[in-house]
């Protein structure tokens, strides 16, 4: 089959060298473009677009007055050397950023070969060897960007790094079957059980993900369940049992990993002229995610707090 890897293109908004919380051992992780859920409390907001996205830093910018003179459509105003900025006509462009010498404005998210983001996860080949580490693919969800994914995941495995993929589940069967063959390990977000509030807070029904986490369990393939908790929304206890015995009925699953909410993503919000809908949602107690913790595993679980 055709090399394809410095051919095909995709969007990518981080490499994280050096992670501990994203699978065994030491990692990089690849943090990619796109997303089909709208999660009200996502930690990664400038990953939902499927597109670069431009970023504002207000407290770095020193009034130059530069990016208001590139700016193609006039979206960016200096007075009194202070930036104002109209969203409503940006087209992240980008060429604000390019004369910007402060960082007031970047951009979230870059176009990269396959080629060129596996030579960057294999920088760092000694670490995964003595950890028993590897790549992780993140987002955003990776699976919106499947023949990007495909082809690095394909590259990983021809060099022998171990794979893993953080995927919320709403993604296509075939899809999802077709690179299951590259996958070692599968980070699966389980979010909400009941359909009509995983609709209300996400945005798109949770049918989808269910059936494809029964599939990946009939093809044997390792898991680790990922449960966010967020206070008032998921974490009753009528809500965690539901979740508990649905499992149970499922698999044996290797690991859970709970995952307690917090609200370190609200300036990234502002960055990007985005509403943060949940306002000052409070992160759960640790009595609290004890507690969580104690009742899945009374359905047999290994439970984790935290990555």
């Amino acid at each position: 089959m055709e090399y394809r890897g410095d051919k095909v293109e995709g969007y990518v908004f981080n490499i994280m060298k050096y992670s501990i919380h994203d699978g065994p051992g030491i990692r990089t992780t690849v943090f990619m473009k796109g997303c089909p859920l709208r999660c009200q409390w996502c930690h990664n907001p400038e990953s939902q677009q499927l597109k670069p996205q431009l970023m504002r830093f207000s407290d770095r910018c020193i009034g130059c007055g530069k990016c208001a003179v590139v700016c193609p459509t006039g979206a960016i105003i200096i007075e009194n050397k202070k930036m104002k900025f109209d969203m409503g006509k940006c087209n992240d462009c980008g060429k604000c950023t390019e004369v910007c010498y402060s960082g007031a404005m970047e951009m979230a998210g870059k176009t990269m070969t396959a080629a060129e983001v596996v030579k960057e996860v294999e920088k760092d080949n000694i670490f995964y060897e003595e950890s028993g580490g590897g790549v992780t693919f993140s987002g955003g969800e990776p699976f919106m960007q499947p023949e990007f994914l495909k082809e690095m995941l394909k590259a990983c495995k021809k060099k022998h790094i171990h794979t893993t993929v953080d995927t919320c589940g709403f993604v296509k069967k075939d899809t999802l079957i077709e690179l299951s063959e590259y996958i070692d390990l599968f980070l699966y977000d389980l979010k909400i059980m009941d359909a009509s509030l995983h609709m209300k807070y996400t945005g798109a029904s949770n049918e989808i993900i269910l059936e494809n986490l029964k599939e990946l369990t009939r093809l044997g393939k390792r898991i680790f369940i990922r449960i966010p908790i967020i206070p008032g929304i998921n974490d009753d206890d009528e809500s965690i049992d539901t979740t508990g015995e649905y499992l149970s009925k499922l698999s044996t699953f290797e690991q859970i990993n709970i995952l307690p909410y917090h609200n370190i993503a609200m300036e990234k919000y502002k960055r990007l002229g985005e509403e943060y809908s949940l306002g000052d949602l409070k992160t759960p107690s640790d009595d609290r995610m004890d507690e969580i913790a104690q009742r899945l595993k009374a359905y047999g679980f290994n439970v984790k707090i935290g990555g």
